[in-house]
C-alpha cells in the first residue's frame, strides 16, 4: 500500500448490508471434476468470467445475523457441482473421521447444521479421481472465535471444496502446499484475519464464486479476502528462506467485501497468476488503500469491478517489495469507480517494471487520473 490510514471503529452490520451483487465465473463441468475427475485449474485456460452462484436467501438458523442478506441472487451458468453419491455426515466427529480416512475419489457430504472447531483434510485426490467437499450455504464450519484455521488445506492436492459457510476463525480457508485443487461458492465470514489464504507453495489453483465478507476482526492489518503467497518477512517461516512460489492461481468471480485489508493480496514470489471478474468493494477498509495489491509478477487483472469507500486511495497497486518482483503485471478492461484522490492503477516504480495498463480500463472520480504510467492499446 502508498500510505496507512490509521485503524478506525467499524459498525459491521450496517457496513455488511451494503452487499453488491456477486459476479461468479462459468467453471465447465470438465474442469472441476465431473463425475470426479477433470484436470486442475490452469491460467491459460481458465473459464471466462460470467454469471453465478449467489448468497443464499436466508442464513443458517442459529445464526445471529445473515452478513449476506441483501446480495441479490443471480441465476448460476454451470457452477462447480458436487457430484452424486459418497459420504454424508452430520456432525463435527463423523465430519473429522471422514476427512482423516478421505482417499482418491471420496465425496464428503455435510448435512445442513453447525460443525463447531477447526478442520483439517491432509489427503490427496488425484486428477481422475479428486477428494470432494460439499455443502449446502446452510451448512456451517464454525470454528467458535478460538480456532486457528477453520477448514485447512494441508498438502491436500487434487481437492474440491464447494457451497458451505466458514466463519468465526483466526483464519477461514488455509491452503498450504496444495496444488490442482477447487475452492467454490463458499460462504466465508466473520473471520479474525484473511478469509482465504493460498501458501507455502500452493499452484495451479482456482479460488471461484466465494463471497467473502467480515474480515479483520482480530487485527485489521490482516484482514484481506483471497491472500496469495507469504511476505518475504515470513519465507524463512514456511518456505526455507526463498520465495514463496506459490504461481498460476486462478481468483475468479469472487464477491468480496466488508475486509478491513485488500479484497485481494497478491504476494512478491508469486507467478503467472489470474485475478478475473470479481466484485470487489471498499466499504470496509481500514489499513489498506486499494482493492487489490500486485507484489507478484506476470499476473493477469481484468474484468474486475470496484466499488468505493472505506480508505480507498488508489483502484489497484503493484508495489516491488523485493528485488526484482512486482514486474510485468497486466491490468486490463477493469470498471474503477475510484472516487478517491490517487488513481486508477498505480505502479510502482513504474519506469523500471515493465507493467502494463491498457487504455480500456474504465476508470472514474480518481483524482490523479487513471494511472501514474501511459496506457498501452495493445
Amino acid at each position: 500500500m502508498r500510505t496507512i490510514s490509521p485503524g478506525r471503529s467499524r459498525r459491521r452490520a450496517a457496513v455488511l448490508l451494503t452487499a453488491g451483487t456477486l459476479a461468479a465465473a462459468s467453471v465447465a463441468l470438465t474442469a472441476c471434476g465431473s463425475g470426479g475427475g477433470g484436470a486442475g485449474p490452469q491460467p491459460s485456460a481458465t473459464p471466462s468470467a460470467g454469471t453465478g452462484t449467489a448468497a443464499p436467501s436466508s442464513a443458517p438458523a442459529t445464526a445471529a445475523a445473515d452478513p449476506f442478506a441483501t446480495a441479490a441472487p443471480v441465476a448460476a451458468e454451470r457452477p462447480v457441482e458436487c457430484p452424486a453419491g459418497g459420504t454424508t455426515v452430520n456432525n463435527g466427529g463423523d465430519l473429522r473421521s471422514a476427512l482423516s480416512a478421505a482417499k482418491p475419489g471420496a465425496i464428503i457430504r455435510m448435512t445442513d447444521g453447525v460443525y463447531t472447531g477447526g478442520y483439517k483434510l491432509a489427503a490427496s485426490g488425484t486428477e481422475a479421481a479428486p477428494i470432494w467437499l460439499c455443502g449446502s450455504p446452510k451448512a456451517v464450519l464454525d470454528g467458535e472465535d478460538d480456532t486457528d484455521y477453520v477448514l485447512h488445506l494441508d498438502g491436500a492436492s487434487w481437492v474440491r471444496v464447494v457451497g458451505f459457510t466458514v466463519r468465526n476463525g483466526q483464519k477461514g480457508v488455509m491452503a498450504d502446499r496444495v496444488q490442482h485443487s477447487i475452492i467454490a461458492q463458499l460462504q466465508v465470514n466473520t473471520i479474525g484475519d484473511e478469509a482465504i489464504h493460498l501458501r507455502t507453495a500452493s499452484s495451479d489453483n482456482l479460488v471461484v464464486g466465494n463471497v467473502i465478507r467480515d474480515t479483520g476482526n482480530r487485527r485489521e492489518k490482516f484482514g484481506e479476502g483471497v491472500y496469495v503467497g507469504s511476505a518475504h518477512s515470513n519465507w524463512c517461516k514456511y518456505t526455507d528462506c526463498g520465495p514463496d512460489r506459490s504461481d498460476r492461481n486462478s481468483v475468479i468471480g469472487n464477491d468480496i467485501a466488508g475486509t478491513t485489508s485488500e479484497n485481494i493480496d497478491i504476494k512478491e514470489g508469486t507467478s503467472g497468476g489470474v485475478i478475473r471478474g470479481n466484485t470487489l468493494s471498499s466499504d470496509s477498509l481500514a489499513e489498506a488503500d486499494s482493492w487489490i495489491d500486485i507484489k507478484g509478477n506476470g499476473w493477469l487483472i481484468e474484468d474486475n469491478t470496484g466499488i468505493g469507500g472505506g480508505t480507498l486511495e488508489d483502484g489497484f497497486q503493484t508495489h516491488v517489495e523485493q528485488e526484482n518482483w512486482g514486474r510485468q503485471n497486466t491490468f486490463r478492461r477493469n470498471r474503477l469507480p475510484v472516487n478517491a484522490k490517487g488513481y486508477g492503477v498505480y505502479i510502482h516504480e513504474g519506469a523500471d517494471t515493465q507493467n502494463i495498463v491498457s487504455c480500456d480500463n474504465q476508470v472514474s472520480g480518481a483524482s490523479s487520473g487513471p494511472s501514474n504510467i501511459d496506457c498501452s492499446s495493445a
